[in-house]
């Protein structure tokens, strides 16, 4: 039987926090085994990928949000979302939001998966690999939370 459960992780692991989700996906693959969870890393999200997340009842989003008011650094989001198409600002570059992700996979293949979006505000976007001091110390957090959602998706069924 294949995974429920789709974890998705992007970003990009050479713009410092950006790499946050990567470095997650990481963390988590050492966890789970295939059959519970597969794990997906990649730069962009990207039209295709409603196709992947068809097959899977729970999607599990991971990535860094730029400082915003009221929001410090290392500071981890959890939010469930759902199928919403929407004129994506990016839409020029190829990548799309976790949220038309799901929209295309409800529209083009019926389907509906529970999903959520795991986001941890990034400190520095600057080149290079290293995380910075707020989003390593929150990486452990991170980790957690999605366990903990894989946990409980496991339990419902």
């Amino acid at each position: 039987m294949p995974p429920r459960i789709l974890i998705v992780a992007y970003g990009n692991p050479l713009r410092s926090d950006d790499g946050v989700a990567w470095r997650a996906a990481d963390l988590l693959a050492q966890k789970f085994s295939e059959s519970k969870a597969e794990i997906l890393c990649l730069h962009q999200l990207a039209p295709e990928l409603s196709e992947t997340a068809s097959h899977f009842a729970t999607v599990i989003f991971i990535d860094a949000a730029a400082v915003e008011d009221k929001t410090v650094p290392g500071q981890i989001h959890l939010q469930e979302i759902a199928p919403q198409a929407r004129a994506d600002p990016s839409r020029f570059t190829h990548a799309i939001s976790p949220e038309t992700v799901l929209a295309l996979a409800a529209a083009l293949y019926g389907a509906k998966p529970q999903a959520f979006l795991v986001t941890v505000t990034a400190a520095s976007f600057d080149h290079g690999d290293a995380l910075s001091p707020s989003v390593e110390a929150a990486l452990p957090t991170v980790v957690s939370e999605i366990e903990r959602l894989v946990e409980h998706t496991f339990l419902k069924s």
